[in-house]
């Protein structure tokens, strides 16, 4: 069994329109925005979230498509996974020592599925 939450940058009402508009909410067990904790790269989105939910920070991986998601992750001492789909270049996600790479959502989903 496996948890889903989010950190993000973005606002809480801005977090909440995002989900609402493309019906997600319900797939998420916890979330944590920038107005109610400390922002990325430091730790505390993740580590809140990983009290909330009862888990260990050991087997955490935080999914990010930006620098300040794996340093985060680096940071609370959880794993990472750089998707190059998004924000950040490839070569700058590369050079934090992801566990992975996925060039595409299939490229995540297949890893997740052998490797989670």
């Amino acid at each position: 069994a496996y948890f889903l939450a989010v950190a993000t940058g973005k606002s809480r009402v801005g977090l909440n329109r995002a989900l609402d508009t493309v019906g997600l909410m319900s797939l998420f067990d916890a979330t944590r925005c920038a107005d109610e904790t400390f922002s990325k790269p430091h730790p505390a989105m993740l580590q809140e979230l990983t009290r909330e939910l009862g888990q260990d920070m050991k087997r955490t991986v935080m999914i990010g498509d930006t620098t300040h998601d794996l340093q985060m992750a680096s940071n609370a001492g959880a794993a990472a996974i750089g998707v190059h789909y998004g924000a950040h270049p490839e070569q700058e996600l590369t050079a934090l020592s992801p566990l992975f790479g996925a060039n595409s959502i299939a490229d995540l989903h297949a890893w997740l599925n052998t490797n989670a």
